[in-house]
This record gives structure tokens, sequence and C-alpha cells, in this order.
């Protein structure tokens, strides 16, 4: 039997953070990976899906040279070399991590499936293993809706879209959230027909119905086919195409693809653990319940990363680490301190903080807003790029902002500067005297508050 001072189970992203601060004690560490290094951000998300994103875009641009003012004649796409060049990056990403573990002395590498066998006690390809403190970090897999005939057609999850070698001809996407946004517009500029079955009214269902609206627009001024409101009946293979029935406005249509992306939603990886023996809880949903310091229910063994449920995103899962370093070695951030904030990284971006104006509305705040489209920002149309818009929501009361949403060039950046301001309770005042850039779009930001109004009651509310 091994024994660590620290064991992790999953290389997800959290797992770089607690090892950058573990491995200077020199104490014993002890690290579990079932499938590869990296977790998914790495090897199936964030790195080859922006990766993809910036090929698309710069070959989207390249066939608006006529607005631009040039001639780019003969374009052509070789998917081959887009491909090597993303799995040159992630590749890069997974192998650093595993060199940094295999040449760290403290720090035990074990590749196989971990299963709990007590409170504190971890069996990996039939080795047990205990630890002073254990840290879970399993991340979360692809779900598949319950679909007459999908278990019986060739289906792709995000990872094994990145694995075709060839672009589909029809890519048919169930789910409209932002793996499937996402993938949508990036295979869509690739040469792809592309079409969106999303069960609920609009996209992205976690978004004001102005910013889903807006994507919308231009997702379908691409070409791409968005069926909202639409329950699919069934999936069938003939020959090499998937057909798939859906039901629309009362009415059914036949959607037939070479490929089909199920993009509809996520499930934990708690269910691989056996946390039954441990007397770990988990949610209805299976997320691993977890207090302000990301610590369970046993004490000394911490959940991190996507298994908790507080985030979903890999800057989440890192400052889920730097939490429970902080709980460790002292420090003082927790789970309710920090602000929501991501990102879609469809062209234009979006970039969000904060409430949403259907959260604003609800939280009985005395709530102001300030909104302005990007047609209005000089440096968005001297970039051609004005699709979008800005929009801050602001409590009248103590003059913070309580959130933004950024659709837009740049919005997936600009909206960080938000997530400052907010975290250090900055008066909009104060925001609204700062000097910033010119040209650039981040400068017209605090002018846009200049607009800024009391928020309309909608009807039916």
């Amino acid at each position: 039997m091994k024994h660590f001072s620290h064991l992790i189970i999953g290389t997800g992203q959290a797992t770089g953070v607690l090892l950058g601060k573990l491995i200077p004690t020199k104490a014993t560490i002890g690290v579990i990976e079932a499938d590869k290094v990296g977790g998914s951000c790495v090897n199936y998300g964030c790195t080859p899906t922006k990766t993809l994103v910036a090929s698309a875009k710069t070959f989207h641009q390249a066939q608006r040279g006529d607005f631009y003012g040039f001639r780019a004649e003969n374009l052509q796409l070789d998917y081959g070399k887009v491909r090597a060049r993303m799995n040159s990056i992630r590749n890069g990403g997974s192998k650093g991590l595993t060199n940094w573990m295999d040449n760290t002395p403290n720090v035990d590498l074990m590749m196989g499936t971990a299963r709990f066998i007590g409170k504190k006690q971890v069996e990996v390809n039939g080795e047990a293993c205990t630890a002073d403190h254990i840290y879970i970090n399993v991340g979360t897999r692809p779900s598949a809706p319950p679909i007459p005939g999908l278990d019986a057609v060739d289906w792709l999850d995000s990872a094994g879209l990145l694995d075709l070698d060839k672009v589909p001809e029809h890519l048919v996407i169930i789910g409209g959230g932002y793996i499937g946004v996402e993938f949508a517009q990036v295979f869509r500029r690739f040469g792809a027909k592309v079409s969106i079955i999303q069960r609920g009214t609009q996209l992205m269902p976690r978004e004001d119905e102005d910013v889903a609206k807006a994507v919308q627009e231009f997702l379908e001024e691409e070409g791409i086919d968005i069926y909202c409101h639409a329950n699919t009946l069934k999936i069938t293979q003939k020959g090499d195409s998937k057909e798939v029935a859906i039901e629309v406005n009362g009415e059914t249509k036949l959607l037939s693809g070479d490929q089909v992306l199920i993009a509809a939603g996520r499930v934990p990886n708690s269910d691989t653990l056996n946390l039954e023996s441990t007397g770990i809880k988990t949610n209805a949903r299976g997320y691993i319940e977890v207090d302000n310091y990301c610590e369970t229910a046993v004490k000394g063994v911490y959940a991190v990363g996507d298994v908790n449920g507080h985030g979903g995103f890999t800057h989440t899962a890192v400052n889920d680490a730097e939490i429970v370093l902080d709980k460790l070695f002292g420090g003082d951030r927790t789970l309710d301190g920090r602000n929501l904030i991501y990102g879609l990284f469809t062209d234009p971006p979006l970039g969000r903080v904060g409430m949403t104006e259907k959260d604003a509305r609800k939280s009985g705040k005395n709530v102001l807003k300030a909104i302005r489209p990007m047609s209005r920002i000089s440096r968005a149309k001297e970039m051609g790029e004005t699709k979008g818009f800005a929009k801050l929501l602001v409590d009248a009361d103590t003059d913070l902002i309580l959130g933004a949403s950024i659709l837009g060039v740049g919005g997936d950046e600009i909206i960080n500067m938000f997530a400052t301001i907010m975290h250090s309770n900055i008066p909009c005042k104060h925001y609204r005297k700062v000097v910033l850039v010119h040209p650039t779009v981040s400068e017209l930001m605090p002018w846009i508050l200049d607009g800024i109004q009391e928020l309309m009651e909608e009807k039916g509310l």
C-alpha cells in the first residue's frame, strides 16, 4: 500500500495549480489519471476548440477581402493542416504536463482508473493508496438525451468531432448551448452545411433574450439553419447518412446529415469513484457536495473543478484549486467570493459576468441598465466588426455594477475589466472618470453609463 501526503485524482486544470504549490513543499504527491493527461480543457475543450475558432475566423476574414479593399482569389481550406496545428498545440500541452510530473521526484503519476475503497483509501490498478489529503478532479462527460434510435447510429460528442479527418458535408447539432453554437460557426466557416436543433425557445437558454437573438441572427447570416423549440423525435441510419426527424411549429421535418453532434449537456464523473464507500455526498444531479472551501463531507477530501458543480469552466476549476490552497496554506478565497464569469467564443464573442437582465429583474434591487450597439463604437467600425452590443446593469442604490454582457469584438477580453471592477467594488462614478486608450473598443465602456436608464418592467412581470 502506498501512502502520500497528497493524492490528486484527475489531471484537469486544477491539478496543475495544486501541483505548483504542493511540489515545492517536498511532500509526497500521487496523481491518478484514467484517460489523457490534461483533462478535457487541453484535450477536448478550450485548447483544441479555440485553435479551430482562430483558423475558422482567419479563413472567414480572408473571404471578406472585398470589404477591406483587397482580392483573395482561389482560397482553399486544407483541413489536414488545420487539424495538424490543433493537435500540435493540444498534444504539446498534455505532454508538457506529463513530463513535468514524470521528472519531479516527489510526484508519482499513475495511469489507471481510481475508485475509493474507504473514506481516504483509493485503489488504482489493483493497488491501494492512502493520503492525508485527497483532491477529486475527475470532471464531467457528455450526456446523451433519450432520443429513439440514437443508440443505433454513430453519433459524435465534442471529442469525436475533433477527431474527424475531414469536414462534414452536413453537420446536425442537437443542442443549442455554448458547445453547439461554437462548433456550428466553426464548421460552417470550414464549408459544412450546419443545422442546430434546440429544444428550448432560444439558443443559449442561460442568456438574456436579446443576447441569444443577436447570436442567432449572425449565425443565420452565415447560413446556419437553426430550429428552436424543436423536439427530436427519432434518428435513423440511412446508408452513410443519419436521418433526424424533428417536430417544430407542429410540423415534422427530416434532416439528413453525414454527422450528428450531441451537445445536449454533461454529467459528472462522480459515479466512477465508488463514493458509497466514503460518506462523500452528491446532489440529485450527481455533483459532489462541497463547502465554501471545496471540502467534501469527509475531512481532508476535496472536490475541485467541474465535478463539484460550482462553475463548469477552466477558470473556475483553477479558482477552486486556489481556494483549497488558501485553506491549507493561508488565504481568504472562498467559493461565494467569486462572480460568475465566462465567454462564448463565437465571432463576435460574448463575455458575461455577474447577473443577467433576467437575474436582475428577479433580484428585487433598484436596477439601472445601459446599452450601446457595437455599430456606434468607432474602433469596431474601423475594424469592420460591428455586430453585437454592450450591456451594463447597475445597482442604483450602491452605484455598483451588478452584471455585464459584452457581445462584440473583444467581448471575451473586455469582460475581464468588468470582473475586476465588480470584485474591487468600484462605483460607476469612479469608473466613469478613468482615461482609457484611444482608439479601442473598451474605451467606450465608461461612456455607455451616460445613457443609463431605469430597468423598465417587462410585460407580464
